[in-house]
């Protein structure tokens, strides 16, 4: 096998300053080749000046151990009527990304389902009308915003659950009540960086 020589190379991207980016498509295009090609570490960046490597958070993030073991996922369930305030308890010793399932018991109007944190940061709304029994999934372990399986709209931030306890609104239309289920996986920092 013969050696491998990998090649650094930048390029900027350059947008109108008053717009959002809300995706950004990457294709990698070959002619006239032979032989094997890596495409390896694809970083986007903001800022005109390249900043260097960055791991990936698996080095610096593990699952929280208890006797050596992986700590199972977390689960909560709750029943929210209008708009309560739900608290987790998360006992790892940093954020981790939170999923959120949300299953109407009567029919909502468009935009009238939201997520948020604490007082009301970090919210999200879900764009589309649900029926009862719909079932609604916000992943951040996937990043994913799903309605009954297939992606639907939403606008604004997924959710984390911060170490040791994080509030979470959950906002119904009027008088509707939902159940939710939260599910995270608790972690820890890894070993070294690099």
């Amino acid at each position: 096998m013969g050696d491998k020589n990998f090649i650094r190379f930048s390029e900027n991207v350059k947008i109108k300053k008053e717009m959002h980016v809300a995706g950004v498509t990457v294709r990698l295009l070959i002619a006239d080749c032979t032989g094997i090609i890596y495409f390896t570490d694809l970083q986007l960046q903001d800022g005109d000046q390249l900043t260097g490597y960055t791991v990936h958070t698996s080095k610096m993030l593990t699952k929280m151990q208890e006797n050596g073991q992986p700590v199972l996922p977390r689960h909560y369930n709750g029943v929210v009527r209008t708009a309560e305030t739900v608290v987790l308890f998360n006992l790892g010793k940093t954020s981790a990304g939170l999923n959120c399932y949300i299953y109407p018991i009567q029919d909502m109007a468009a935009g009238s389902i939201e997520l948020s944190q604490g007082v009301g940061a970090h919210k999200v709304k879900f764009l589309d009308p649900v029926n009862a029994g719909d079932e609604l999934a916000l992943k951040a372990s996937t990043r994913q915003c799903l309605k009954n399986g297939s992606p639907t709209r939403k606008d604004g931030f997924y959710q984390y659950s911060a170490a040791w306890d994080s509030k979470h609104m959950v906002k119904l239309e009027e008088r509707k009540s939902a159940r939710v289920l939260f599910e995270f996986q608790e972690m820890q920092e890894g070993g070294d960086r690099l």
